[in-house]
């Protein structure tokens, strides 16, 4: 893990179940709060843009179904917002057969987050996880804090610990 978490200064961003979650685990991020425009065509690409940063470095979090029963056929990805998830790849290294996209709804249910919003952090139940191989060329990436308009940014290595994410190149262009 990288240094201590870091308090927001008021006005930085709300506290979501994803900053809850890192804060307990001691894992150092920043809060990033931006004004969200509810008709964007790509969240992902409105918070790159807000923010400032290279849309590769800021990545979306997908969820996927494995075709097994209920909520344990459910599954997380973690790509680029530049990019698109690769259901063979991401069932791959999951050791699945195959995987689509989950239903919205049932990603809504599961997560606790709402679509556009999903973190990959402090959902409700533990999924398993897939963070892209790309994360780790960057010293620190950006993903959903827990709403829309919210991003949390920290170390590539500190979200894999904090989702227990295993690595794997399951994203493309």
């Amino acid at each position: 893990m990288t240094a201590r978490a870091r308090h927001p200064r008021p006005g930085e961003g709300p506290s979501t179940p994803a900053t809850v979650a890192l804060d307990r685990a001691g894992i150092a991020y920043t809060r990033h709060a931006y004004d969200h425009d509810p008709a964007a065509a790509s969240y992902g690409l409105e918070a790159a843009a807000a923010l400032g940063v290279e849309p590769a470095r800021v990545f979306k979090t997908l969820l996927v179904d494995t075709g097994r029963a209920g909520a344990a056929g459910l599954a997380v990805g973690i790509v680029p917002v530049d990019g698109q998830l690769d259901l063979k790849a991401v069932a791959a290294a999951l050791g699945v057969k195959g995987a689509t996209m989950a239903e919205p709804a049932a990603a809504e249910r599961s997560t606790g987050y709402v679509v556009g919003g999903i973190s990959p952090v402090g959902q409700k139940r533990a999924l398993p996880t897939v963070l892209d191989e790309t994360a780790y060329g960057f010293a620190t990436v950006f993903v959903s804090g827990g709403r829309r308009g919210f991003d949390i940014e920290l170390a590539p290595g500190d979200l894999a610990t904090a989702t227990g994410a295993s690595r794997a190149r399951i994203g493309r262009p």
